[in-house]
């Protein structure tokens, strides 16, 4: 078992210790709180939970391929 005593910010934020992160092994986190208890869990995959979102799907190459060709479109258009 890990415990460790972390503040609260003025702003209502805290940081995560290493340690935590790294036993987390996820740049995201979900926080439930029940009956008083809070835990905070990774989150695996945040992709899944975006699908909802999407109108359809676009394999993620495809997708990529058509935000460079509008960034580059939009960078270099003659104006």
């Amino acid at each position: 078992m890990l415990e460790k005593r972390i503040k609260v910010s003025s702003k209502g934020q805290i940081t995560l210790p290493k340690a935590i992160r790294d036993l987390l092994r996820s740049n995201v986190v979900r926080i439930v709180v029940e009956e008083g208890v809070i835990r905070i869990e990774p989150v695996r995959d945040v992709g899944g939970g975006l699908r909802s979102y999407a109108k359809t799907y676009v394999p993620l190459e495809k997708a990529r391929d058509k935000a460079w060709e509008d960034a580059t479109r939009d960078k270099f258009a003659r104006r």
